[in-house]
């Protein structure tokens, strides 16, 4: 436990750099869920947290903490929309000046909320730069401290409380569905599910096509992608970091895959019978356990939905591709569960 980089501490502290000013997001049931899965499910409605999505608890906790001298100097960000919204709101609650690294297909709706909470965005071509790059070059040359999305244990922590709210609201859980990108979610919940409920089993979710974080976590080795092609945005993230994959390994007991139609269906499903508003990457761990990829019954279920900023014109056009797809396509497994 000595060498990783986030214990259940570092989540109460976030817990208290975030009280008062992070939302205390509600927990959902749905009858229709529970006899179809026949368990009791509980979903945590991160798309109620400020921004839209969980980052914003990773993002404040981590800017609080930065030096004066840091605050003062201004930080730097790389995001396709969520962690990218989040670092700009929680800079300008704390006076922070913000730059934020957004790649030109980010949905137009995330890349005009960051810009309205203040931040400067510049957008690069992913196919000519990576990422971290970019940022590195302008971190030197502006002096700019980086907030990646996930890979600082301020950030996890911070993502930790999530789990920590759930599990004090509802009790102990069986098992805990958490999407998965690059892990500083998951980690940070399966570090608050295995302390407050000691017997929960944690699984993360991935998409099909992005599956690296499920290929790293059966095979003990880190495996990288390069601009998996996903409709769920917030995972299409290269690699699991230096901090979460062993967190993941230590704290997780399983990580499954589900395509893009799951997804798809999934998505519609929430908005449609539970009435809320679910973007794809939000839908993961849901769709997991609607489209059977684990077998749960009379289990006590909590699921993070994490996030609700939908590019809705954009979300109509990919819809349409992945249909038109399956149905050209019937036996392709990217997009159908067998």
């Amino acid at each position: 436990m000595s060498d990783l980089s986030v214990n259940y501490g570092n989540i109460e502290a976030a817990a208290n750099h975030l009280r008062g000013v992070a939302h205390k997001t509600p927990v959902m049931t749905s009858r229709t869920v529970n006899e179809m899965t026949q368990n009791q499910v509980f979903f945590k409605c991160e798309n109620f947290q400020r921004t839209g999505s969980f980052k914003f608890r990773g993002a404040y906790n981590a800017l609080v903490q930065l030096s004066k001298e840091e605050k003062q100097q201004g930080v730097l960000a790389y995001s396709s929309g969520n962690h990218a919204q989040a670092i700009a709101l929680a800079s300008q609650l704390l006076g922070i000046s913000a730059t934020i690294i957004m790649p030109e297909d980010a949905p137009e709706v995330k890349q005009k909320a960051t810009r309205e909470y203040g931040a400067e965005v510049i957008l690069y071509d992913k196919q000519e730069i990576s990422r971290e790059e970019l940022a590195a070059t302008l971190s030197r040359d502006r002096a700019l401290t980086v907030i990646p999305p996930y890979n600082r244990a301020e950030v996890i922590a911070g993502q930790g409380t999530t789990a920590k709210e759930l599990i004090e609201e509802v009790g102990e859980l069986d098992t805990l569905l958490v999407c998965c990108g690059g892990g500083g979610l998951l980690s940070g919940c399966a570090i608050a599910a295995k302390t407050l409920s000691p017997g929960c089993q944690v699984i993360g979710v991935e998409p099909a096509n992005a599956d690296d974080a499920a290929r790293s976590f059966h095979s003990k080795q880190l495996h990288r992608v390069h601009n998996p092609d996903t409709i769920a945005d917030g995972a299409r993230t290269p690699s699991l970091g230096e901090l979460t994959f062993p967190l993941i390994l230590h704290y997780v007991d399983d990580l499954v895959t589900v395509s893009e139609l799951a997804i798809l269906q999934t998505m519609f499903f929430l908005w449609e019978r539970m009435k809320i508003v679910v973007e794809p990457t939000g839908a993961l761990a849901a769709a997991a356990l609607l489209e059977g990829m684990i077998s749960l019954r009379d289990r006590r279920v909590g699921v993070i939905i994490s996030g609700g900023n939908v590019d809705v014109r954009g979300i109509s056009r990919l819809s349409d591709d992945i249909f038109a797809k399956v149905w050209d396509n019937p036996e392709d497994e990217v997009y159908n569960q067998s």
